[in-house]
């Protein structure tokens, strides 16, 4: 690869996180204009490329996002974008997010899964996943998260992997105003429920091209 980050991978028994790559892309792309990352209730706060309802269109502005969020890297905010392959099948997304990590060692994360895999513990396997990378690969020192009040699988994720509530917000979702739980897992209670079978793969690229330190 001429970029070293789409090198970074991580493996679990049942899935892996791919870094996202136009070739990867362009595979889970058919998902994407298909709809499968449609759920009720809606899940995504504005503005998202995924409420688009023209289909190529849709696809258009996933891309375009995606590319606009490789090229902003800083110490504030950077992204790294993964696509989630089951047996060889690109079946959704899942994104590490970090939030002035180079001071705090914080992040958060973002993900959406195939409707056709869903209610099958694949979302919980994503997250964990990430979560190793995030605590394990980056030695970050806290994540966050957030979902809707009616997100009952994405709450129901953080809460069984140990994360605390950590308060409320708002956001609107197709212009509406929608209530957020918002979650806090910290590394002491992140090593309590670590796993073993969790490989990671060519993080040193993350030290490279990723500003993780003040």
């Amino acid at each position: 690869m001429s970029y070293p980050l789409f090198d970074v991978r991580v493996s679990t028994p049942r899935l892996e996180l791919q870094g996202a790559s136009d070739e990867l892309l362009f595979e889970l792309a058919d998902v994407v204009r298909a709809g499968k990352t449609h759920a009720e209730p809606l899940p995504y706060d504005d503005p998202i490329s995924l409420y688009e309802p023209d289909p190529d269109l849709r696809v258009a502005k996933w891309l375009r996002a995606i590319w606009r969020g490789r090229g902003h890297v800083d110490a504030e905010k950077w992204r790294l974008y993964f696509v989630v392959v089951v047996d060889g099948r690109p079946v959704g997304m899942q994104d590490l997010c970090g939030v002035n990590f180079s001071t705090f060692g914080t992040f958060t994360t973002f993900s959406w899964l195939s409707s056709d895999l869903r209610g099958r513990g694949l979302g919980r396997e994503m997250r964990e996943a990430i979560l190793h990378l995030g605590f394990e690969g980056l030695d970050a020192k806290e994540a966050t998260s957030d979902a809707f009040v009616d997100n009952h699988s994405s709450n129901a994720i953080s809460q069984t992997l140990g994360y605390e509530p950590n308060g409320a917000d708002w956001a609107t979702r197709r212009g509406e105003p929608a209530l957020l739980n918002c979650w806090r897992l910290t590394r002491d209670a992140w090593e309590k429920r670590r796993r073993d079978d969790i490989t990671l793969h060519n993080v040193e690229a993350c030290e490279t091209f990723l500003p993780l330190h003040s």
